[in-house]
């Protein structure tokens, strides 16, 4: 989940926040400024310690972690169609690819990484960084919205379908294929984002008072909540917890909603009373009424809100557990981190217990890592990029037929002996690396 962030925090132009995202599980937070780019490890409320920092690149406007692990994919305005993929704990870049057009968003897990641009996207397989398919089909989608499952087994793709109406198009980034086409909302899709699991696919509209939950792979909707009645906002964020509990949303107001997925079962029969015969009259009653009233009235509200102290300001909010306890975290473009408890079993109000500056100089886990982690082995280490004795740069142009272009980055280095493990949040898929510019062989649809 990333953001372009407006406004200029304190601190100068150098320091002006212009991105920010949290990373797959929520354990990291990544920041671009008009300097560079900036890690923090979320594995305390009491501290935001930066895990690396960059000034290598400047005015960087898309930053992604992988995991926790060292591989970061970078873009910058000053090259806006090219991304940049880096081994920061190495300090290499490890490839780079341009594009068409300027970049508009990035997501990745460790299967996939997409690259979405305004009237296309390119699906690249991690390990290798192999351009697999180039989605040229796709309706105008000017902010890059889209959405990628972080389980690497269910690597669905949601995308917008339309220009004009909530329409997404559900893909499998596995098989290469489309699943289905959900029609989710009457107007444009401002917001759409997975849980953990891929089993679920949730989305907003421009409006941002609705918000729907629906099943995957089949589209069917389970779940139904409204936001707010009085006005119309926009919806900034989306995003489940882990365990798929809650949905948390932020918007440009100065709340955060967070609302809770409860089983679906069967209602009780009412008690023999006054009030459950009204109940029962009351709800046989909305059969009657129009469909869009009637549906209203069934949504579910709120389970828990949060009192921002500013509104209007661009946010991202994700739900992660830290130090074992349920937390709402909030990142804005006034530059700060905000932590709140949230209460799972009763909801309520959320109560604010840190705020965390983004631009402070904190402390660094980098040299703390450094000194307690054992040495790599040789062979994980023939995998990855090594510092070369000059600059990369990227081959000019652009190929209708083949996409993205590749540019000389890496020397070539001997095989791994032996096999990384994928699943290793503290590293990342092997990136087979090879010498001078590579065109993509892909599938296009």
């Amino acid at each position: 989940m990333e953001a372009e962030a407006a406004g200029s925090p304190p601190g100068g132009v150098e320091s002006a926040l212009s991105c920010f995202s949290f990373n797959q599980d929520c354990t990291s937070l990544a920041i671009g400024t008009k300097a560079g780019y900036k890690l923090f490890s979320l594995s305390s409320v009491e501290h935001l310690d930066q895990v690396h920092g960059s000034n290598e690149i400047p005015d960087v406007y898309i930053v992604e972690r992988l995991f926790s692990s060292s591989l970061v994919v970078v873009v910058s305005h000053t090259k806006p169609r090219q991304m940049n993929v880096y081994h920061f704990k190495k300090g290499t870049e490890i490839c780079n690819y341009s594009y068409s057009s300027n970049i508009l968003s990035i997501r990745l897990n460790r299967q996939r990484l997409l690259v979405c641009l305004e009237e296309s996207i390119y699906i690249h397989n991690i390990k290798d960084m192999k351009l697999l398919k180039t989605l040229l089909d796709v309706p105008a989608n000017p902010t890059g919205l889209c959405a990628l499952s972080i389980n690497h087994s269910n690597s669905y793709l949601a995308y917008p379908g339309s220009l004009t109406s909530g329409e997404i198009v559900l893909y499998d980034g596995n098989s290469l294929k489309t699943v289905c086409t959900i029609a989710a909302h009457e107007g444009t899709l401002a917001a759409i984002t997975f849980n953990a699991s891929g089993s679920k696919l949730a989305s907003a509209s421009e409006k941002g008072t609705v918000i729907r939950v629906f099943s995957v792979p089949d589209g069917q909707k389970v779940y139904e909540f409204r936001r707010g009645m009085k006005r119309y906002v926009t919806i900034s964020s989306l995003v489940f917890s882990m365990d798929s509990q809650f949905l948390c949303a932020s918007s440009n107001t100065e709340t955060v909603h967070i609302f809770k997925l409860e089983q679906v079962t069967n209602r009780p029969e009412e008690p023999s009373t006054w009030s459950g015969y009204m109940g029962k009259m009351f709800m046989a009653a909305t059969n009657y009424l129009p469909t869009q009233v009637s549906d209203m009235m069934h949504q579910d509200r709120a389970f828990a809100t949060a009192r921002l102290n500013f509104s209007g300001q661009r946010n991202i909010c994700t739900l992660s557990t830290i130090q074992k306890l349920p937390r709402l975290l909030v990142a804005s473009s006034d530059g700060h981190l905000y932590i709140y408890n949230l209460d799972p079993q009763d909801g309520g109000e959320c109560v604010l217990i840190k705020t965390h500056s983004l631009f402070g100089s904190g402390t660094t886990e980098e040299n703390k890592e450094n000194d307690l982690r054992p040495s790599l082995p040789q062979s994980y280490a023939a995998t990855v990029a090594r510092p070369s004795a000059s600059s990369a740069s990227t081959v000019p142009g652009y190929s209708e037929d083949g996409g993205a272009l590749r540019g000389e980055v890496i020397p070539e280095h001997e095989f791994a002996t032996g096999p990384v493990c994928l699943d290793d949040e503290n590293e990342f898929p092997p990136i087979i690396l090879c010498r001078g510019n590579q065109k993509g062989k892909t599938k296009q649809s």
